[in-house]
């Protein structure tokens, strides 16, 4: 058997945090001198050792290495696979958080700042509308709106029905959550179907929107901000999101414009 200093060296791992992983469990020495507590290691013990630093590195922490190590490998297996899927979201998320911050760096400031943009908050009557529909609870993710539109456009091919204006989105939920969230999908359709329901006219606070939705949040606060100068005006219902111009028609994210609208109701 080896010494704690032997062990460490041999192994590239610090005595400290073999005495660390001793005092939680994760990795006890084979043996402890009787007379003077020293800690001795087997060779067999390299390999517990190397699979605990492997683990660390995949982003595991040690209380679930320690669960780990008492898998079978089929079941570990599949637990390193659940983990590689969460580090790719986790990639995916940051290069979204990446790109954003590479846009606002790159604004000049004659067009756009990080502070600022320039919207106009609008009131306007929407007409009635016959919209075809389907709700959904879904996380607030680029991919699953995707999956929720193409879900909308199979079940109006279904039905035979096609669109006759923007594709909208519209929120449900009376608080705003990027996780298990209603929405209804729609759109504004002519013929006639057992399944189509008339939106009836409604006074909204109305902005556009120009360019990625990544900035999208801008527009919101617009609204917000006329709100909070327009104290006359209460929301009355679900925001909306109109899809003016949308990934299928602009030839970049720079041409995609949007909608926001929020039913009001005028109280003073």
């Amino acid at each position: 058997m080896f010494t704690i200093g032997e062990f460490s060296k041999l192994c590239c791992i610090s005595a400290r945090m073999l005495r660390h992983y001793d005092s939680i469990g994760l990795l006890h020495p084979a043996a402890t001198g009787a007379d003077n507590g020293y800690r001795y290691y087997k060779a067999s013990q390299a390999k517990t050792l190397h699979m605990i630093e492997k683990l660390k590195r995949y982003g595991f922490t040690l209380s679930e290495i320690k669960v780990l190590l008492e898998l079978t490998d089929d079941a570990l297996y599949i637990q390193i696979q659940l983990q590689h899927q969460k580090i790719k979201d986790q990639i995916y998320s940051l290069n979204t958080i990446l790109s954003q911050m590479e846009q606002d760096l790159s604004l000049t400031k004659e067009k756009k700042t990080m502070k600022q943009n320039q919207y106009h908050v609008i009131t306007m009557d929407t007409p009635a509308q016959n919209v075809f529909g389907i709700r959904r609870t879904i996380n607030i993710d680029a991919d699953s709106i995707h999956q929720l539109f193409a879900n909308l456009h199979q079940e109006m091919d279904t039905r035979g029905l096609k669109p006759a204006g923007a594709f909208q989105l519209v929120y449900l939920n009376e608080e705003f959550s990027h996780e298990n969230v209603e929405v209804e999908a729609q759109v504004p359709v002519n013929s006639p179907h057992p399944d189509i329901r008339t939106i009836p006219p409604t006074l909204c606070a109305a902005v556009t929107h120009y360019g990625s939705h990544q900035n999208l949040h801008q527009a919101y606060e617009a609204i917000l901000n006329w709100l909070a100068d327009h104290p006359e005006y209460q929301i009355s219902g679900p925001g909306i999101e109109r899809f003016i111009r949308d990934e299928h028609s602009a030839s970049s994210a720079d041409d995609l414009e949007t909608g926001i609208l929020f039913p009001l109701v005028k109280t003073k």
